[in-house]
């Protein structure tokens, strides 16, 4: 009998192509089964992208306020050493006597009003004569602080070797009102925030320049030399308004009210000011601290905030601050400076 062909193969090829084509099934279906993600499996990577992407925006948030808070907190040192700097060289200008000049120096007479004087809690206005006409105060009831000084030279400007705080120049005075000023007092800015200014006499007209923007507080204290005869050793720090209440308890003495004033002039407790403690709290423009600490500044001190709650602008607490401006950087910086020369 004649073997059978199956379509032209042998039943063993046939048996070896069976056997292929089911490997060849098998390795497709595992390869299919491996192809692409599961529902499960998306969702977790989903998940964990978007907590990386969280975390990074967190750092990046984090990393930006930083160096935010760096750079105000930066600007708040410069702008602190460069006012007190200004004020500093002011006041040691203070009370100075011109002796160049061919007739006697108009300072140095015993009834001569103050060189050196202010306010508490007061502020002025940029075009008005000297510190006579004081405004409501700003900032925390900052304070106002003016030095005056002869010049040198002739001219408007004399010769440009004495300056007042704007940079303009002083001429030697031929009377007491030709002493120039040196006025440091705080006024609120276009922002609405306290800035310091420098008032002066420049040119025969009265100006305003400002000196450093964010000030929170500007507080000054006077040191007395209530010793008799005077050392030029301050014995105690009196404020502005305590210094014009020793004035006022003194017996008036003269004829007449001009002789009476001259009298006070002279006595008066302004010209045993040998020392100014300067203080001054500024602020940055945004709140960039993380922390949530509200701190507490006492410009002079606690001791002297404790015993001086009435001068106002000596402590501050940021919890008494709206809370859109409570965690700002903040910077306090302080000097005292010696006059060279006597202030009355």
């Amino acid at each position: 009998m004649k073997r059978v062909r199956h379509q032209g193969l042998y039943p063993s090829t046939l048996m070896k192509c069976s056997r292929k084509q089911g490997r060849s099934r098998s390795r497709f279906i595992k390869l299919t089964r491996q192809d692409g993600w599961s529902l499960v499996e998306l969702l977790v990577a989903a998940g964990l992208g978007l907590l990386l992407t969280l975390l990074a925006g967190s750092l990046l948030l984090a990393s930006a306020g930083n160096y935010r808070h760096h750079a105000e907190s930066a600007w708040l040192d410069d702008g602190g050493r460069y006012a007190l700097e200004i004020m500093a060289q002011s006041v040691r200008q203070g009370a100075y006597v011109n002796w160049d000049s061919t007739t006697a120096p108009v300072s140095i007479a015993d009834d001569a009003p103050a060189l050196i004087s202010g306010w508490d809690a007061h502020s002025l206005g940029k075009a008005s004569y000297g510190i006579a006409t004081p405004l409501p105060a700003v900032a925390n009831g900052s304070d106002v602080l003016a030095v005056r000084f002869a010049g040198h030279g002739q001219g408007i400007s004399g010769d440009g070797s004495s300056i007042n705080c704007g940079g303009f120049g002083v001429a030697a005075p031929d009377d007491g009102d030709a002493l120039g000023w040196s006025i440091f007092y705080v006024a609120l800015g276009e922002g609405g925030d306290g800035e310091l200014r420098c008032k002066y006499l420049g040119n025969g007209n009265w100006g305003a320049d400002a000196i450093v923007r964010g000030v929170e507080s500007f507080q000054v204290l006077y040191g007395l030399d209530t010793d008799q005869p005077a050392d030029g050793v301050p014995n105690r720090y009196l404020s502005a308004t305590a210094i014009r209440a020793l004035d006022n308890a003194l017996a008036p003495a003269g004829a007449t009210p001009e002789e009476q004033q001259r009298e006070l002039q002279r006595r008066s407790h302004w010209k045993r000011v040998c020392t100014v403690k300067l203080a001054l709290l500024l602020h940055g423009d945004g709140n960039t601290r993380s922390d949530t600490h509200a701190m507490q500044f006492d410009l002079f001190g606690p001791a002297y905030a404790d015993g001086h709650s009435q001068d106002l602008g000596t402590r501050l607490m940021e919890a008494q601050i709206p809370a859109t401006e409570r965690w700002r950087a903040r910077r306090l910086v302080g000097l005292t400076v010696m006059l060279r020369n006597k202030s009355g």
